[in-house]
């Protein structure tokens, strides 16, 4: 019996399918093709946290393997069967994202790494099941557009370059944000999730956007504003 199971484990992993991390960067090679940002091995290498010979021996096994190309400035693009998978795994991550929230009650800040996790072993058959619990959803529970039901990224004006004296409508957390635990339970504690209007009284480059909100005011620094999208409106 422990034999068979060995075996069946040699099998699925010399299929020829992407390994875990390799799906880690087709997702990332995608969101960073959606968003219009150059896909190269320097931006991979900045959202996973590896360094340079890392990625580049990951590349080239997604290469080996069809998923991707490289052309002569080593700009990288998905072929056409990495499309699709990179598609469908962002489509089921995203999905799975709200079924964690709607359906197990998990944390929103603890969503995207739960279901990057369940991703991975999710079977056809549970998949539908799950997509027909949760509905016709168009974004994850960040904002961010799922794959099939939406392409159209919400909110044009990031956080750390909105105008003083505008109310300004969260939409969406930038996806290289989502991995982040700590960033992600800090924009929660502090209410700063999509949906959320504030005022914003003064901005600094060095100290950061301050936001008003029921007359309390927080300041978020430079940093944690550049991953914040939304709307920014005058008010009249």
């Amino acid at each position: 019996m422990a034999k068979r199971a060995h075996q069946r484990t040699r099998t699925l992993a010399s299929s020829g399918g992407p390994t875990d991390k390799e799906r880690d960067y087709l997702e990332i090679i995608y969101a960073l093709t959606q968003s219009d940002e150059p896909v190269i091995a320097a931006s991979l290498g900045r959202r996973l946290g590896v360094q340079p010979p890392t990625v580049s021996h990951a590349v080239q096994q997604l290469v080996d393997k069809g998923f991707i190309l490289r052309d002569e400035r080593n700009q990288i693009t998905l072929t056409s069967q990495g499309q699709t998978l990179a598609k469908e795994i962002v489509q089921r991550q995203r999905v799975l994202e709200h079924f964690l929230a709607s359906v197990v009650g998990i944390p929103w800040h603890l969503l995207y790494v739960e279901a990057a996790r369940l991703e991975r072993v999710l079977s056809p058959i549970l998949a539908e099941r799950v997509f027909s619990l949760v509905g016709p959803v168009t974004t994850c529970p960040h904002g961010n557009p799922i794959p099939g039901r939406s392409q159209t990224y919400v909110g044009n004006v990031r956080l750390d370059t909105a105008t003083v004296g505008t109310m300004f409508t969260i939409q969406r957390i930038a996806e290289e944000a989502e991995a982040q635990v700590d960033l992600m339970r800090y924009l929660e504690l502090n209410s700063l999730t999509p949906g959320t209007q504030c005022f914003i009284p003064d901005t600094s480059p060095v100290y950061g956007v301050t936001l008003r909100r029921c007359n309390q005011n927080i300041t978020i620094s430079p940093e944690v504003a550049a991953v914040v999208w939304g709307d920014s409106a005058l008010i009249t």
